[in-house]
């Protein structure tokens, strides 16, 4: 494993993460972590796992403006910021002795929708692509039932509060800015792009990017596509069942791709 910072278009660190296989490389696969992730989380740990199980080398990274080792403050994180980060990673490898193409991509969340924008822009690089719990556009996440008076008091104040799961003891606080910049996004109009395989796992109970936004991707999508429900999951995964669960399901999805 090797850990280091390259610099993003702004000059800002990113933290970088890049784990080997011990048998020969089959293929390269970028793991990305979603809104406040960080690159050490159990879901975005158990992707790569599977990753290098199969022989891929697998780059994780922190994007700048989250809760990794990257520059940037939580409070200014957009879907624009994160989708460039992960350019600024893929052109970095590109100089790198193992990098291939086409590769696979891998993405939770805000992770999902950027890895799938990078998909649509650029399929010929894409060998097949995971987005796990992806958000689908700016306009489907603003009107999750759920969330909506939640949406009403952000826009409101500016601001979106909320203690941290992942990082105990933290509140992430989160422009308004965040949401104007996510509803520019969008994953259907381009969608007959993802000809590659896809991979879709979202939780029975996600609230944030629920299964029947999944769904409305899925069936637009025109290539070979697998969809995965986990019983009793939430938006983000933590339990060990579920995580043992999605590690089984990664690992039988690659062995076809």
């Amino acid at each position: 494993m090797d850990k280091l910072f390259i610099k993003n278009r702004q000059g800002q660190r990113v933290a970088v993460i890049i784990d080997y296989p011990n048998g020969q490389q089959k293929g390269l696969a970028f793991v990305m972590h979603g809104l406040s992730g960080f690159k050490e989380q159990p879901h975005i740990q158990t992707f790569a796992d599977a990753f290098l199980k199969q022989n891929y080398v697998v780059v994780r990274f922190d994007t700048t403006n989250t809760f990794g080792e990257s520059d940037g403050q939580y409070e200014d994180a957009t879907t624009t910021n994160y989708y460039n980060d992960l350019e600024d990673v893929i052109t970095w490898a590109r100089g790198q002795s193992w990098y291939q193409e086409p590769f696979v991509l891998a993405g939770h969340s805000l992770g999902g929708i950027c890895t799938a924008l990078f998909a649509e822009k650029y399929p010929e690089k894409v060998k097949a692509l995971a987005p796990i719990s992806t958000v689908v556009s700016g306009t489907l996440s603003a009107q999750v039932s759920k969330q909506k008076k939640k949406f009403e008091t952000w826009r409101q104040t500016g601001w979106l509060e909320k203690p941290s799961i992942s990082k105990p003891g933290t509140i992430k606080r989160l422009k308004w800015s965040h949401m104007e910049d996510r509803l520019k996004y969008d994953l259907l109009p381009e969608v007959r792009k993802l000809t590659m395989p896809v991979l879709f796992i979202v939780g029975e109970d996600d609230d944030l990017t629920p299964p029947e936004h999944q769904k409305l991707l899925y069936e637009k999508l025109p290539g070979q596509k697998e969809m995965y429900i986990i019983k009793g999951a939430p938006h983000t995964f933590r339990e060990p069942e579920h995580l043992q669960e999605i590690a089984k399901i990664f690992s039988q999805w690659l062995e076809k791709v």
